[in-house]
């Protein structure tokens, strides 16, 4: 092969290589080579962390809601913010056990996520930074991500902290909901299926999409991103549930959903920059 054709095939491989990888970030934690990294961890930005879940919402939305949703959110935020947070690779599966009626879903075993997420945060402090945000995207993962967050506080020097996205924004999605509260915003419901349009509105099936209330009517035990019961209760999903969704996506529009998405990223901005100089206590053995 001439020197003409192997440079013509060199370019291309840098361009296909650019579409493959997009623009280097200084946010993303893999866009880095590791002197850079190093070099990162002494402006101590926040660490973040997202992680969502592949399961079924219906069938009106895609399987990957959970993780499309929250790694949007968190990119924005590191495109306005690129100096204060360092976004590491997504993850893109969660605690499903109670989903696994439906086709497709992906479920890793609690212990094991546990584990997995810890390790993590432990390798993150051992490169020197101090500070770690979990932004997840999908409910059961919450108390996996308890234990995970309380094992890495209390096995290193990093901060941890964790939490859904939709608890960023409840003002604002209690504001203009417009299904019935509880149970209109629950899975695959009016907020999801709002902020999937906004982001992308080719895959969702409006046409699909139904409300589906016939969670069973208690004081006590119910389901609602704004607000849950008092009384915990996680069973199968196909309990709860005929076609996967729990709520009311027909009330979803675009227009909220841009309206949702960006007020959780003002937030979510703003819980990085409070976190990122926030001080405890000196911990120590009272023994």
């Amino acid at each position: 092969m001439g020197d003409g054709a192997t440079g013509c095939v060199l370019v291309l491989s840098i361009k296909r290589n650019r579409r493959m990888h997009g623009e280097r970030k200084k946010w993303k934690w893999d866009h880095l080579t590791s002197p850079e990294l190093n070099e990162r961890a002494g402006d101590q930005p926040v660490v973040v962390l997202s992680i969502g879940s592949v399961e079924d919402h219906g069938p009106h939305c895609p399987m990957d809601l959970d993780n499309f949703i929250v790694r949007n959110i968190c990119e924005a935020v590191g495109e306005a913010i690129p100096d204060e947070m360092l976004l590491l690779p997504h993850f893109p599966y969660g605690f499903e056990t109670h989903h696994m009626d439906y086709p497709g879903t992906i479920d890793i075993r609690y212990d094991h996520l546990i584990e997995t997420v810890a390790d993590i945060g432990l390798s993150v402090a051992r490169h020197g930074f101090r500070r770690m945000l979990i932004a997840n995207g999908h409910g059961s993962n919450m108390p996996v991500l308890d234990l995970a967050a309380r094992k890495i506080n209390n096995h290193s020097d990093v901060l941890c902290a964790y939490f859904i996205w939709p608890v960023l924004d409840l003002d604002s999605i209690r504001e203009h909901r417009t299904s019935k509260y509880p149970g209109g915003i629950a899975h695959a419901g009016e907020l999801e299926t709002s902020l999937y349009l906004h982001l992308n509105p080719d895959p969702v099936r409006m046409d699909l999409a139904k409300a589906d209330y016939s969670f069973p009517k208690s004081q006590f035990i119910y389901h609602d991103l704004t607000g849950m019961g008092p009384v915990n209760f996680a069973p199968r999903h196909s309990m709860i549930s005929g076609d996967g969704t729990v709520g009311d996506p027909t009330q979803a529009t675009a227009e909220k959903g841009r309206l949702w998405f960006d007020a959780c990223k003002s937030r979510f901005i703003d819980l990085i920059r409070e976190f990122r100089i926030w001080k405890a206590r000196d911990g120590e053995d009272h023994h």
